[in-house]
């Protein structure tokens, strides 16, 4: 794909979708992580042109969205047609994470361990000499997947690093 280098100006982020196999057990997920329940759940779709507008023949899906302070997470449901998992390793080109931002990273860092939610690996730090620019030392991440394996992050940004 060639695109050109003109500024579009897209600025804001209105929601970030994620594509599950069961729609019951992410809302139950999603929920216990956030601590929010949807603001829709259950909906459907069925739509032939929804479906051609994401590349697909048809569509029918279930569908609920959970309302962060800034931004929505669309848990979409696709009943035909259905998908296949994308075991999105982190470093497959085409992967996402979505990041949630934490103010005490080491007591959410507990409590989600606690709670069975289990890390990728070991939560790191940001120290010099690996990582530039400067700001973003000292700001803590842990990784961990959801139960489709979707990446998902949490952060204690040092300084401006994670806006």
């Amino acid at each position: 794909m060639t695109v050109s280098n003109t500024p579009m100006g897209l600025t804001r982020a209105a929601h970030v979708g994620i594509s599950v196999s069961d729609l019951d057990v992410a809302i139950a997920f999603y929920s216990a992580l956030t601590g929010r329940d949807p603001v829709v759940a259950n909906e459907t779709m069925r739509s032939v042109p929804f479906g051609r507008s994401q590349g697909l023949s048809t569509a029918k899906l279930r569908y609920a969205t959970i309302n962060l302070d800034n931004v929505g997470i669309d848990l979409i449901q696709f009943q035909e047609p259905v998908g296949q998992p994308t075991n999105g390793a982190a470093n497959r080109p085409g992967s996402m994470h979505l990041c949630l931002q934490v103010d005490d990273f080491d007591g959410m860092y507990q409590r989600m361990g606690e709670a069975g939610y289990e890390f990728l690996g070991d939560d790191y730090t940001f120290v010099a000499g690996e990582v530039t620019p400067d700001d973003a030392l000292g700001t803590q991440v842990a990784y961990f997947n959801d139960p489709d394996g979707t990446n998902l992050e949490i952060i204690r940004p040092e300084g401006g690093f994670a806006n």
